[in-house]
Parts: structure tokens; sequence; C-alpha cells
């Protein structure tokens, strides 16, 4: 039987576990030996809705009346509810609610899931109030504005702010200072229930599969590549790694920014 140091004997507080990456990462960890508590909406050991205060405020209660936990996986996003409540406020609220009980740990780990939709122009205002912890501003600013308050632009918004805000407190005393490794891992398009959309509609897939190509491992990807991962970054053998936005995407970045960060 293959062993898994790294992850056998640890908890995991996994949100969006009923289904896409979160469903696979759930699975990959529990077959490696992980104890898993798993949030979503339905279908999961804790239900809560990420989209409300209400809603994220229960999930960080019920997660500390299980007691120790030694890595938080935000990975909820999809489309049921609030895309920007859900994909930036309430991460950003499991990850800190949960951070000092994660602190309790002797190897903390925590990973969130962004997207290469934060690649895309979005609205700085927007960015900002999210940053600002206004949320009632930043929701107000897409309502307002029709050409940033779609689905795809909230959704990018939501992860572009994710990205800005890991990047800022990944180093901090709070988080590496106290042991704490925080990274970000951005996927492309990935077959997902929450990406059916693309790929009900031909005309839709092709145009979106020229937008952003997948040249290493085709398009789509899979759930399951990118759960392995986010395995590695919340494990133990992650000694090194924070403050990271790692791209899994087969190529899209790369090819959208080429070398850009360099110049």
């Amino acid at each position: 039987m293959m062993s898994f140091p790294g992850v056998a004997g640890r908890t995991y507080v996994v949100t969006g576990s009923a289904s896409g990456i979160g469903a696979a990462t759930t699975a990959l960890l529990r077959a490696r030996g992980a104890t898993v508590i798993g949030c979503d909406l339905d279908e999961a050991d804790i239900r809560a809705d990420l989209s409300t205060p209400a809603g994220r405020q229960s999930l960080v209660d019920q997660v500390t009346e299980r007691g120790p936990i030694d890595a938080v996986l935000a990975i909820a996003g999809g489309g049921r509810t609030g895309l920007l409540e859900t994909n930036y406020f309430g991460a950003v609220a499991t990850l800190r609610g949960l951070r000092p009980l994660l602190a309790q740990s002797p190897a903390p780990r925590a990973v969130a899931v962004s997207s290469t939709s934060a690649l895309a122009p979005a609205d700085e205002r927007v960015v900002r109030a999210c940053l600002d912890d206004d949320e009632a501003a930043a929701l107000a600013y897409l309502e307002a504005d029709p050409a940033v308050a779609g689905p795809a632009g909230a959704y990018g918004i939501a992860k572009r702010a994710l990205n800005r805000w890991v990047r800022t407190v990944a180093p901090t005393a709070e988080w590496a200072g106290a042991g704490i490794a925080l990274n970000i891992v951005a996927p492309g398009v990935v077959d997902t229930p929450a990406a059916a959309w693309i790929f009900a509609d031909e005309d839709t897939r092709n145009e979106i599969e020229s937008a952003a190509p997948q040249p290493f491992g085709g398009f789509p990807g899979r759930p399951e590549w990118i759960s392995e991962l986010i395995c590695w970054l919340s494990g133990t053998e992650n000694r090194f790694v924070t403050g990271q936005i790692i791209f899994a995407d087969g190529g899209a970045e790369a090819a959208a920014v080429g070398d850009a960060h360099w110049r």
C-alpha cells in the first residue's frame, strides 16, 4: 500500500467539496489518509452559504466546534450564488476566520483557488473595494456598470482581488511568521459543473479555447489534475513555498503574458 506521509493523518477543511475541483481534492485527500471536513451548500459535512456574512460565520463556527485542523482549502466558487460574494469575500472570510485555529497545527497550510480569469482587465474600483473589505461598495460598483456586472466580469474581478489579497498577507507575521504557508492555485478551463456553460455551445467553447489556448494537457483540463497540486501545497512536504500564484492551466497564462513580468 502506497504511503503519503505529507497528507496522511492530517485534517483538512475543503470548501466547495461537493463538486468539481473541491470534490476531486476531497476524494484525493481521503484516499491518501487525511480527514476531510467538507463544506458546501449541500451534500457536505458542513452546510454554509459563503455568499452571505451569516453563512461565512456559520462555517467558521462549525469548523471551530470540530477541533484542530491542519489545512484550509478555499475552493468554493461556482455560480449558484453571488460570484463576487463567494469567490472573494467568502474565500477571505474562510481563511481569516480559520487562521487562529489553523495556527495551532504543527504544519499549517492554506490554499485558495483562483483562475486564469483573473488575467482579464478588471474595474480597479471594485478590486479596491474588495481589498478594503467594503462589500457593499464593491457590489454597488458592479450593479452600476453593465460592462462589468455580468458573471464573467464579477468572477474575474473576484479572483484578481483574491490574488492580490494573498500576495499581500502571505509574507506577514500572521501567516508566514506563524508558520502558515498560504498560496493560490489558478486553474485554466477545467471540466467542472461550474464551467458547463462553456461546453454547452460549440461556438462558445471554440471562442474561449481560441482566446485562452491550453497547449499542454488540452482543453478542458481535469479537476483531479488541479487537486494533485493543491494536495502538495497543503501538505507537510511543502516547506518553502508561500505567497505564490501558481497557474495550473496548460500554459494559458504563459501564452497570454509571455515574459512581461521579467522585463
